[in-house]
């Protein structure tokens, strides 16, 4: 599949950053802000909600890749025609808020479906945190093969951390750690980890197999612009460490 140049770059070398604005997220001022201090603090790419519009008014702000995320296969459709420039099944947390879980059958069932929709675009798919680490592995191997050019890992929302500081940070990570660990050793493809993720964890993902990062609270949650760019800095900075770590 024809991805972004300088997403493909960054994904190789192991410093590919993310920045999410939310699956559900669609009040148009804070998307135009994440998507800005994205862009100014030096991140990779977006990641949007599914919708055209949004996809228009992120075009004014940058010259990013966009992605858009969701989990119905035809609402892609018009986000990809708005000028989109890869896709993402997942982000799945709004859901899992509500109750709703995704079992591999079903996640495998999208990515066929959204494949057959839209056979050239970049596909990215989230492996949910809910299945056991082995089969998350499987579905993985699975996703591949069903088309899936980059696999996410999660697992923020499923971990409680019990300590403060450093410590706290790392175990909020681990979920999302351990996945991207056994999936990056099952699959061929990029894997970026996200969910849960900080300056201190973020070496750590790429340590464990990660070709870059996914990181949305800690950004979007943020109550000004500045503050939004300097902790996409951070998170740059924290990427560029790595791989100077890797490379001794």
């Amino acid at each position: 599949m024809s991805m972004p140049g300088a997403l493909q770059a960054a994904l190789s070398q192991g410093r590919a950053l993310k920045v999410i604005s939310g699956l559900a997220n669609f009040d148009a001022d804070l998307v135009a802000a994440v998507v800005r201090a994205a862009d100014r603090g030096g991140a990779t790419f977006v990641d949007i909600a599914c919708d055209a519009s949004l996809v228009r008014l992120a075009r004014q702000q940058t010259a990013l890749p966009i992605c858009v995320s969701s989990v119905e296969p035809t609402a892609f459709l018009a986000a990809v025609e708005a000028g989109a420039d890869l896709i993402e099944i997942g982000n799945y947390d709004s859901f899992y808020a509500q109750g709703r879980e995704f079992s591999a059958a079903e996640v495998l069932e999208l990515t066929q479906a959204t494949r057959a929709l839209l056979p050239q675009i970049t596909l990215s798919v989230t492996v949910p945190h809910t299945l056991p680490l082995d089969q998350q592995a499987t579905l993985a191997e699975q996703l591949v093969v069903a088309g899936a050019d980059i696999i996410q890992t999660e697992g923020g929302t499923s971990s409680a951390p019990t300590h403060a500081g450093v410590l706290g940070l790392i175990e909020k990570a681990a979920p999302t750690l351990a996945a991207a660990s056994v999936i990056s050793k099952a699959v061929n493809v990029p894997v970026l980890c996200a969910s849960g993720l900080s300056d201190v964890t973020a070496p750590m993902a790429i340590a464990a197999g990660a070709a870059g990062i996914g990181v949305g609270s800690a950004i979007n949650r943020l109550d000004n612009e500045l503050a939004m760019i300097a902790a996409v800095q951070r998170f740059v900075e924290a990427l560029d460490r790595a791989r100077v770590a890797q490379a001794h």
